[in-house]
């Protein structure tokens, strides 16, 4: 039945919340040459709504890639909220502005544009942000997904929700021999998630538009 996932996927869609409202970023995005490995649009509104949930002032985001899924978290912030949005290609940042601005979500994600690890300590010296971190979504270089954890989980207050994606990929997480750094990277991420002193976690798997996958879900203490 696998090979239904993406009609279920869209009959789940119709069924729950209907038309995509940014599934023009998609078409923008693909036009443009950015790789089509943004979030499906039923995980979409399953960040809107950890972001209604927090009543979420600020979101992290470690990967733009054009803007799709900080656009979902944007529309599920309180209001005066912003998305903080890391992105390491300045093609995809400009793609992502411009299809944040398409929407008038613009003024309520800020993209910055560099590698994550080198921009997170300005989040550490932020008083608007450090400790005040609702959601954060980690969805770029698996290998570097430890690392993003170990930075990010600092700036989350109690009762803060992290999300990290990709954490099945296709099965490739149960080679405990690979040299494969993304696999590395997203078996060592779990781990952390479920040793780590202030977090309770779990993960899940997924099957959808996006094939085989899954992610992995933690409360912060």
């Amino acid at each position: 039945m696998t090979e239904r996932a993406p009609e279920i996927d869209q009959l789940l869609q119709s069924l729950t919340f209907g038309d995509d409202p940014f599934g023009t970023f998609i078409e923008r995005s693909t036009s443009a040459g950015l790789p089509p490995i943004q979030v499906s649009a039923v995980f979409g509104q399953f960040l809107q709504l950890m972001a209604r949930l927090t009543h979420a002032d600020v979101v992290l985001e470690v990967g733009t890639l054009g803007g799709y899924s900080a656009a979902w978290l944007a529309s599920g912030l309180a209001q005066g909220g912003r998305v903080i949005s890391f992105e390491i290609d300045p093609h995809h940042a400009e793609v992502a502005r411009e299809n944040l601005v398409s929407v008038s979500l613009d003024d309520h994600v800020d993209v910055r544009v560099g590698a994550a690890m080198d921009n997170l300590p300005a989040c550490h010296d932020d008083a608007n942000v450090a400790g005040r971190v609702d959601v954060a979504f980690i969805d770029a270089d698996k290998k570097s997904n430890p690392a993003y954890l170990d930075s990010i989980v600092p700036l989350c207050r109690p009762g803060a929700i992290v999300i990290v994606d990709n954490v099945v990929r296709g099965g490739a997480v149960l080679d405990s021999d690979s040299d494969d750094p993304n696999t590395t990277g997203t078996r060592d991420v779990l781990a952390m998630l479920g040793a780590h002193p202030r977090l309770t976690a779990t993960a899940l798997q997924t099957v959808g538009t996006k094939g085989h996958d899954g992610f992995a879900f933690a409360f912060v203490q």
